[in-house]
Order: C-alpha cells, then structure tokens, then sequence
C-alpha cells in the first residue's frame, strides 16, 4: 500500500518541481544577465522628496525604522518571501553586495519579509549563512514600493527619491550595480 501512495505523489511532485525550475530558469536568462542600463525603464518618475510615503519596517529588536528617518543614507530595499524561488536565487547575491557596503555608513539595507514572520526569516538566514538585516513591514507599504510581485528591489538615494526599482530576480553583485551604489553614496 505505501508505495502506491508514494507513486501518488510523484507525478504532483515533478510537476510543482518542474514549474518551480522553470520559473527560475527563465527569470535567470532575462533579469540576471540585465545591465544596469536596461534597468532604468524600471525606475518609476522620481518622487519629489517632500512628497515621500512615510513607509515604516520593524528591525530585529522590535523598533520601528521610516525611509523618512533614513534620508541622507543610500537605501537598498529588497521585498522577499522565504517560499519564493526566484528571492531564494537572488538572495547570494545580494548578501555579496551587503558584504561589500556593510561598513560604510552611507548605505543602509533592508531585506523586508513580506510573509512579516521574522523568527522564519531569521531562520532561513541562518541556516544559508547570510548576514543581511531582517524587516518587516510595520505598516502599508505603498504600490510605488511594492507592487504584485516579488523579489521587488528598490534604492533610494539620500533625498529618499526611488532612483532603481525593479521586479523580478536579479544578480546584484553585478559590477555596474555595485558602482551604482557606491556612486549614490558618495553624491
């Protein structure tokens, strides 16, 4: 009996595998090899910095951080879920970028669980050895910062305007990208 129901489940099982792959598969051939350049058509029309949504996040001790409170820093902001297949697939990257900004002052990163379960998110770091800081939303994020989908990545340059969004999966120790910031920074 058991291996009847075992072989059950095999046919779901690749197909949810095989969908899973592909997803992956295709968002690597299209966003991972993007330049910086193809990005900008991401980049909403920049909010004038007195019109900035206050969008509040929870840090790991519980205290509440704005993008307001933020200004004058270079804010990397990544939208993630720990089930997701493509925020799994950019996740090394990323952690390669906070690596390489993690001491300057100027850049701040938030990596904004979007299920709002930080001892999972928590977790999932560990267990992956990424050192990236872990929010959750404290509040409504608005659609200019997160819209249907998700990985989505935002950085705000020191005026809190959005100058980079973008959907999708994404290698983001990428060279132009990692100018990007370190040029933001030193604006």
């Amino acid at each position: 009996m058991k291996p009847r129901i075992a072989k059950s489940y095999l046919l779901p099982v690749l197909f949810v595998t095989g969908l899973a792959y592909a997803s992956i598969k295709s968002s690597s051939n299209v966003d991972v090899n993007k330049s910086i350049d193809s990005f900008k058509e991401d980049v909403p029309s920049v909010t004038p910095a007195g019109q900035i949504p206050e969008v509040k996040f929870k840090d790991e001790n519980g205290k509440t951080v704005t993008v307001n409170s933020l200004k004058g820093k270079v804010v990397f902001i990544n939208f993630w879920a720990t089930w997701c297949p493509p925020c799994i697939a950019e996740m090394p990257s990323i952690n390669e970028l906070y690596s390489q900004f993690r001491e300057n002052e100027g850049v701040r990163f938030l990596m904004v669980d979007v299920d709002n379960n930080r001892s999972k998110s928590e977790r999932f770091m560990k267990k992956r050895n990424f050192d990236l800081p872990v929010y959750t939303p404290a509040g409504p994020v608005p659609p200019t910062y997160l819209g249907g989908a998700i990985p989505t990545t935002l950085v705000l340059n020191k005026k809190g305007e959005i100058v980079f969004r973008h959907e999708g999966m994404s290698d983001y120790s990428d060279g132009e990208f990692i100018n990007l910031l370190a040029r933001l920074s030193h604006e």
